[in-house]
């Protein structure tokens, strides 16, 4: 009876299709056992994203789908989440501490990439997993700002960094080493060297994600990404506006060409809401990133409004997704965060740690 019962929850469970992969839960493998007495089922659910703050929503759903197989009175559905290491780039070796980076880019400056990449970041966090953020951009670094930090790093050997704590997330950036007003007049072999610096010499602690925010454009800083940096997977951020999403494609054309994933794209100031009557209105046009995230076969992972609260969160040291986590704002971030975690899990695994290193001796 318990076999013929276990058969007849997978096959209820095939009404249910995850909404960030696509898939149900047999055919996505997260449904790692079943067990049955005395009328109770409990089934173990492991997803390949973080979900916090979607576990409840699939637990509603998947209870009426088990209860109505003959012979199940109780359901208890455990939902936890297990992030691994997916592939990088063709002879680029994965970062011992840090399973999966993905880097956050935009074609051009003013986008809200930073924003963007905090926001992101304490997204994913919140949904349960170690996150690192990186700020890669070295002529003008804004994370320490939006994160709230000051001060220098320590450094406990004298020769690597320990990384800046807030919010549940780990950072680095140039801006913390640096006087903030002091402009860095560095040419760009020495801010492409400053990059694999505060990577590599930064003790990462067993991160499931590092979220690099890239300054904008195409220049060393991406191409130094690129060839040395693991990277999982990339997102990128543009407007709707013309000119905006024209650079975006080239930032877009630049991942593709390297063989660097793009997990999305993110549509910011997609509609501006006026913060006196709430009149709703498209400033950089409408449906830009949707018709480019068509266009290029990506996925859309979300958009999001021109909304003075966002700027004066992260400008105040607090990003939408801490101050206000309950927020409209933040549950879209959240729901981006899902959705990007989610194409990245879809991808091909990271099996270099399966193999062995070959050394060759003379004796």
């Amino acid at each position: 009876m318990g076999d013929t019962q276990k058969a007849a929850i997978e096959s209820a469970l095939s009404a249910f299709t995850d909404k960030y992969l696509g898939k149900n839960l047999v055919e996505s493998k997260c449904l790692r056992g079943i067990e049955i007495e005395n009328g109770k089922a409990t089934l173990e659910v492991v997803m390949g994203y973080p979900c916090s703050g979607y576990a409840d929503e699939m637990r509603a759903a998947i209870t009426p789908l088990v209860k109505a197989v003959d012979g199940i009175d109780e359901v208890v559905v455990d939902i936890s989440s297990r992030v691994i290491a997916h592939s990088v780039q063709h002879g680029v070796k994965r970062l011992e501490n840090v399973k999966n980076i993905i880097a956050v880019a935009s074609g051009k400056g003013g986008v809200g990439k930073s924003t963007t990449s905090a926001n992101l970041a304490l997204a994913l966090a919140a949904e349960g997993a170690t996150v690192g953020l990186l700020d890669a951009d070295i002529y003008g670094p804004s994370q320490p700002r939006m994160m709230g930090l000051s001060g220098q790093p320590e450094s406990v050997d004298g020769n690597s960094l320990e990384p800046m704590r807030n919010y549940g997330v780990e950072t680095m950036s140039i801006g913390y080493l640096i006087d903030e007003e002091t402009p860095m007049i560095w040419r760009g072999p020495m801010v492409t060297q400053a990059l694999e610096q505060l990577l590599n010499d930064t003790n990462w602690k067993d991160l499931d994600y590092l979220i690099i925010d890239l300054p904008p454009g195409t220049g060393d800083t991406q191409l130094t990404l690129s060839q040395k940096v693991p990277v999982s997977g990339a997102i990128i951020v543009t407007t709707p506006q013309d000119i905006a999403l024209l650079d975006a494609r080239k930032g877009l054309k630049m991942f593709e060409k390297v063989e660097i994933p793009i997990l999305g794209i993110v549509e910011n100031m997609s509609t501006h809401i006026c913060s006196e009557c709430g009149h709703e209105e498209h400033i950089f046009g409408a449906g830009g990133g949707g018709r480019m995230a068509e266009e290029s076969g990506v996925e859309l992972l979300g958009s999001l409004p021109l909304d003075i609260s966002i700027r004066k969160q992260a400008d105040g040291g607090m990003p939408s997704v801490v101050s206000h986590p309950d927020s409209a704002i933040s549950h879209a971030y959240r729901d981006i965060a899902r959705k990007a975690a989610a194409r990245l899990a879809a991808q091909a695994k990271d099996y270099s740690a399966k193999f062995p290193n070959i050394v060759i001796q003379s004796t």
